[in-house]
C-alpha cells in the first residue's frame, strides 16, 4: 500500500534522524515498524514567521518497496542514417530540440557558434581576467548556452507549454541530481552544469547526431519562401530542409540577418536595470528571522521581490543566492553583467537583478528609426554607457545602494564577488530616467518589505540588460515562421521561452512541429 500525506516539519525536526517516518506513522496512526519506505515527493520552506517550517510532501510505502524507475523513458535510437533537420544553437532549446528529433527517428545536425565547455573556459578567464571578449565564445554563446555557466535554476510558471517534469527527469537521466525531482526552487549549479551538458551533447553523439561547434550561420539562402541553404562563416554552404533557429537572446547577428533579409521580426518588450549585491548573511538574517550565522539546515537564503512604480514593475530577476556576478558582454564595448551560484550556493554574497519593465510600444519613441530593432538597439546604447562608465574595459560601474538612491557618487565601494572589478560611477545620473528614478524608489519601497534590505552595505552594478529577447520572430500555430515555411523560431532568443526549463519545453515542441511537417 503506498499513501500520499503532507507533513509541516520544524527545524530541530529536521535535524533528527528519521523524523519523516516517525511523523508519518503517527498521522496514520500505525506503528512504524510497518513502513518499509519513504520518499519525498516535494520539499519547500516555510519561513515567513521565526518558527521555520519544511513543508514536505511523501510517499509512504507500507509492506512494500518503491519501485527502482521514475516512471520516464527516453527512447534514443539509431538516427545516424535518418532524415535531418538542421537546429541552430546548442542552449537548452537546442540541446532539447536535438534530444527530441532522436526520440522521433530524424538526425539532429547542430549548428553552434561557441566552443565546447572545455574549450570555452578559456575564453570565460579571457574576459574576466584580461578583459578580453570573444565575440563566439562567452558566458551566452558556447556548449549549453547561458544556461551551462549560470545558477541552473529551473523554476518555471510554464507549465502549460509541456511536460515540466519530463524535462526535469531528463536532466537527472544525463547526470544532474535527482533534488531537483524534490525542491519546490530547484536548481543545478554552475560548478554541475558542465558535465549534464556534456552528457547530453554525447547522447545526441552516441545516437547518430552531429554538433559542429565554432560554425556561426552568416546567411539564410531563400527560395520560394523556404531557407534552401544555410550560408557559415568562411563561405560555406549546406542544403537544409527544416532549420530549428535556437540561437539565444544575445545573437544580435541574426536579428540584424533577419532584418536584412526581410524575414519578420518585431520589436518586444523586455525589462532592464543594475544587479544589486549583498553579503549574503544579510539576507539570510531578513528571511530566517536570525542573527549571524544559519542553521547548516537552511540553504542560502533568497528572494523575490516586485512593485509597482510610476505604472511600471520593478522586480528583482535572477536572483542567485550564494552566487557571482559575472561579465556577460557577447561584443566588444559594451558591459554587461549577470548572475550565476555554485550547486551549494556557499558564496559569501547574494546578488540578483532589480530590473524595470520597457514598453517597446511607449517607451522607446527615440529609437522608431529602428523599426523593428529599437528595442535592441535601446538596450546596446544602456551596455555602451556602463562601459564607458567603467573606464572603458570589462570593469563594471558600480555604487552603494544607499549612494544610488540618495543621488551621491561612491567614495569607496563595498567588497564584489565581480571579478573583472568595479568603478565608482553616478549611476542615479547616467542610467535614463525611465529606469533610474523607478529604481531608487524600487529600492526603498523594497527595504520597506524586508527590514535591512537597504543598506550601505549593498552595491548596485550597471548594467543588468539580458533579461529577455529585445525582439521577437513571429510564428503560427504550427509553430514554423509566418512567412518562411521551414524556419521554426526557437526558444528565448525568439520570445517563446524565459528560462532553461520554459527553452527546452519549447526545443521539444519545435522538434516535434519540424518532425511532423517533413
Amino acid at each position: 500500500m503506498i499513501k500520499n500525506i503532507q507533513l509541516r516539519i520544524s527545524l530541530e525536526e529536521e535535524a533528527q534522524s528519521n523524523s519523516l517516518k516517525t511523523r508519518a506513522a503517527k498521522k496514520l496512526g500505525m506503528d512504524s515498524a510497518g513502513i518499509t519506505a519513504v520518499k519525498v515527493l516535494r520539499k519547500s520552506i516555510d519561513a515567513r514567521t521565526p518558527r521555520i517550517i519544511f513543508n514536505y510532501k511523501i510517499a509512504v510505502y507500507i509492506n512494500e518497496n518503491p519501485p527502482e524507475a521514475s516512471g520516464y523513458t527516453f527512447d534514443y535510437k539509431d538516427v545516424s542514417k535518418a532524415k535531418p533537420i538542421h537546429i541552430i544553437g546548442f542552449g537548452p532549446a537546442g540541446m532539447y530540440a536535438a534530444l527530441r528529433c532522436i526520440e522521433l527517428g530524424f538526425k539532429p545536425v547542430v549548428l553552434e557558434r561557441g566552443k565546447n565547455v572545455r574549450d570555452r573556459r578559456r575564453d570565460l578567464k579571457a574576459i574576466n581576467q584580461d578583459h578580453i571578449v570573444n565575440e563566439d565564445s562567452n558566458y551566452c554563446f558556447g556548449e549549453g548556452g547561458a544556461g551551462t555557466y549560470s545558477d541552473g535554476k529551473l523554476y518555471t510558471r510554464s507549465l502549460k507549454r509541456g511536460d515540466v517534469r519530463r524535462i526535469f527527469e531528463n536532466l537527472v537521466y544525463h547526470g544532474a541530481t535527482e533534488q531537483i525531482l524534490i525542491d519546490a526552487h530547484p536548481h543545478i549549479g554552475t560548478n554541475k552544469l558542465p558535465k549534464v551538458v556534456q552528457n547530453i551533447r554525447n547522447t545526441i553523439l552516441t545516437y547518430g547526431g552531429e554538433i559542429h561547434f565554432e560554425t556561426r550561420v552568416t546567411d539564410f539562402i531563400i527560395k520560394n519562401k523556404k531557407i534552401i541553404a544555410l550560408q557559415l562563416h568562411g563561405d560555406k554552404e549546406i542544403t537544409v530542409d527544416k532549420v530549428i533557429m535556437a540561437t539565444g537572446h544575445s545573437a544580435r547577428d541574426i536579428f540584424y540577418l533577419l532584418d536584412k533579409k526581410q524575414i519578420e521580426i518585431a520589436a518586444k518588450s523586455f525589462a532592464m536595470g543594475v544587479r544589486v549585491e549583498h553579503p549574503q548573511e544579510i539576507i539570510d538574517n531578513i528571511q530566517y528571522h536570525c542573527s549571524g550565522q544559519r542553521s547548516d539546515l537552511l540553504p542560502a537564503a533568497s528572494y523575490s521581490l516586485v512593485e509597482q512604480i510610476n505604472g511600471k514593475g520593478v522586480y528583482s530577476f535572477c536572483m542567485c543566492p550564494g552566487g557571482f556576478i559575472v561579465p556577460a558582454a557577447t561584443a566588444p564595448g559594451e558591459v554587461v553583467v549577470n548572475g550565476m551560484s555554485p550547486s551549494k550556493r556557499n558564496n559569501l554574497f547574494a546578488n540578483s537583478g532589480i530590473v524595470v519593465e520597457i514598453d517597446a510600444e511607449k517607451d522607446l519613441y527615440k529609437y522608431e528609426s529602428f523599426g523593428a530593432l529599437k528595442a535592441l538597439e535601446y538596450q546596446k546604447d544602456l551596455e555602451r554607457l556602463a562601459f564607458t562608465a567603467g573606464g572603458r574595459s570589462q570593469t563594471a560601474p558600480a555604487q552603494r545602494l544607499t549612494d544610488f538612491v540618495e543621488g551621491r557618487l561612491s567614495n569607496q565601494l563595498n567588497p564584489c564577488s565581480y571579478q573583472p572589478g568595479l568603478k565608482s560611477a553616478p549611476l542615479h545620473s547616467l542610467l535614463p530616467k525611465l529606469i533610474g528614478s523607478r529604481l531608487r524608489k524600487g529600492f526603498q519601497a523594497f527595504g520597506q518589505k524586508m527590514k535591512g534590505y537597504y543598506t550601505e552595505e549593498a552595491n548596485i552594478v550597471g548594467v543588468e540588460s539580458r533579461t529577455s529577447s529585445p525582439v521577437s520572430v513571429p510564428r503560427k500555430d504550427t509553430l514554423e515562421h509566418t512567412k518562411i515555411s521551414n524556419l521554426y523560431p526557437c526558444g528565448e532568443g525568439a520570445g517563446y521561452a524565459g528560462g532553461i526549463v520554459s527553452a527546452a519545453m519549447d526545443g521539444e515542441r519545435c522538434a516535434e512541429a519540424a518532425v511532423h511537417s517533413a
